[in-house]
């Protein structure tokens, strides 16, 4: 999908479809009754005529309006004039895409911009627009023998603007493509199979995007693993017959010697539970376990591409988690790269184990500010559902950077508090703690754990277990939270 941004009169500009609102009491927007004026007022006779009432997300396609340049206009349904919420904003530029991709056009021009949307500015407008866009027509069917291409796909749309607006808003359109590419990467990659996307497989694309992003990149292997001494990690992966990866991808935006942030992604790429194995029913989608990795090396992607003015460390480490007779076994006892022992109580919990090896391994760079994104907990999901992100941190002035940051993309998240209360509940009577502790708060303790591995930096976690993918009929990854990463990383860069 090609964004352009133009500075063009409604009525003049030439394009396959116009694409302009309407409020509730069907009052047009400013561009709709240029538009409107130019043909002889046919938009407002199909109003009266009750062909749209300007709900929320309803829409109404006029071909070959006489007086104009375009060849249809599609108005869109925006809801009460001065009360559109950021939502309605979205599903209106969704709404307006899919009506346009049922019409075969190959490009439009969209005026939405101009619509008032609370105190959102243009280039919050301009990035929603364009990520809502691509949201709306990634599809994932390259493991079909069959495409679905009924009609010609939409290839180019141009977003409209005052001529004031032309910079602001090629700014954000630059970012928010990027943004989409990567989140398209991480959607990719999550949607994949386990048979296809292994360890391995993983490996292999992140060294493909280092390649063509200029990042550096160093996979440890399973021997570099065992002498860095990562037996919590490794202990995850005896269970399966693919080896474990380690991804280190470096990209060198600031300063020389400037401590870098470092962004930690779980990468489980098929997850059974082990010896603690998972019910059958939806244990398929356990392949989205590695959305925390596919979001962090598509925000390295965006990183890189958007030339961001510090540096940034990537860290993946990646196995499966699957029962067998090498398999962790509940009551085992792992020595991590820290040091510290963990009591295995419950071989389902391995994200953390992974995890704590990588934060361990983190120290090295000296970072600034570690981030670890993973799909960590089903309690997430029960205390926030499907909305917004979980967030816990050791350094509240980190923990708003990231809550301000999901603000900005639209890609939100919600802090939880992490005490250290929290921490008897890990308690072990043969180890220095427990991988789990029981069913209360346990996105809390979750947490809590991980924390015990990142006292030596600023340290926050993602918990994206509600909000990496979808189940049911519109199954599939999201790309979340590269939006929220990518608007992090650009407000440091900004800052530096």
């Amino acid at each position: 999908m090609e964004f352009s941004i133009k500075s063009t009169s409604p009525d003049k500009h030439k394009t396959a479809c116009a694409v302009a609102g309407v409020y509730q009491q069907r009052k047009l927007t400013p561009a709709a009754r240029a538009l409107d004026q130019a043909a002889g007022g046919v938009l407002s006779k199909l109003l009266r005529r009750g062909d749209c009432d300007g709900k929320a997300g309803s829409t109404l396609l006029v071909q070959a309006p006489a007086g104009l340049h375009c060849e249809r206009i599609l108005l869109v349904g925006l809801g009460k004039e001065n009360e559109v919420a950021d939502k309605d904003y979205r599903d209106a530029v969704r709404a307006a895409v899919k009506a346009v991709s049922g019409t075969g056009a190959s490009e439009a021009s969209s005026y939405l911009a101009e619509v008032k949307v609370g105190q959102r500015g243009l280039d919050w407008k301009i990035e929603q627009a364009v990520m809502a866009a691509g949201e709306t027509l990634y599809r994932f069917d390259e493991l079909k023998s069959e495409k679905d291409d009924a009609k010609p796909a939409l290839r180019k749309v141009t977003l409209m603007v005052t001529a004031g607006e032309t910079r602001t808003a090629e700014a954000a359109s630059a970012r928010s493509q990027a943004i989409v590419k990567a989140m398209n990467l991480a959607k990719d990659l999550g949607n994949l199979p386990g048979n296809i996307c292994t360890p391995t497989y993983l490996a292999d694309q992140a060294r493909a995007v280092a390649k063509a992003s200029g990042l550096k990149i160093q996979v440890l292997e399973q021997k570099d693993i065992e002498k860095l001494g990562m037996g919590s990690f490794l202990s995850v992966a005896k269970g399966s017959e693919q080896p474990p990866k380690f991804i280190v991808m470096q990209y060198h935006g600031g300063a020389k010697g400037a401590k870098p942030v470092v962004l930690v992604g779980k990468g489980i790429t098929f997850d059974s539970g082990g010896i603690s194995l998972k019910p059958g029913a939806e244990m398929d989608e356990m392949k989205y376990d590695m959305c925390g990795a596919a979001s962090v090396l598509g925000s390295m992607q965006a990183l890189a591409e958007l030339g961001l003015a510090l540096n940034v460390v990537g860290l993946i480490p990646t196995c499966e988690n699957l029962p067998s007779g090498r398999a962790n076994k509940p009551g085992d006892i792992v020595t991590s790269m820290s040091g510290q022992t963990i009591e295995v109580l419950n071989t389902d919990a391995e994200g953390r184990l992974i995890l704590c090896d990588a934060l361990t391994y983190a120290e090295r760079f000296d970072p600034v500010a570690v981030v670890d994104v993973a799909t960590l907990t089903g309690a997430c999901v029960i205390a926030l559902g499907h909305v917004v992100s979980g967030l816990l941190a050791n350094d509240d002035a980190l923990a708003r950077e990231l809550l301000q940051a999901g603000e900005a993309s639209g890609d939100r998240c919600w802090q939880l508090p992490l005490l250290d209360d929290y921490q008897e509940q890990l308690k072990s009577n043969f180890a220095d703690m427990a991988n789990i502790g029981g069913r209360p708060a346990g996105t809390i303790t979750a947490s809590a754990f991980l924390s015990r591995f990142a006292k030596k930096y600023k340290w926050a976690h993602l918990d994206i277990a509600g909000t990496a993918w979808k189940s049911g009929k519109g199954k599939g990854g999201t790309g979340r939270p590269v939006p929220l990463l990518v608007h992090f990383l650009a407000g440091r860069s900004q800052g530096s």
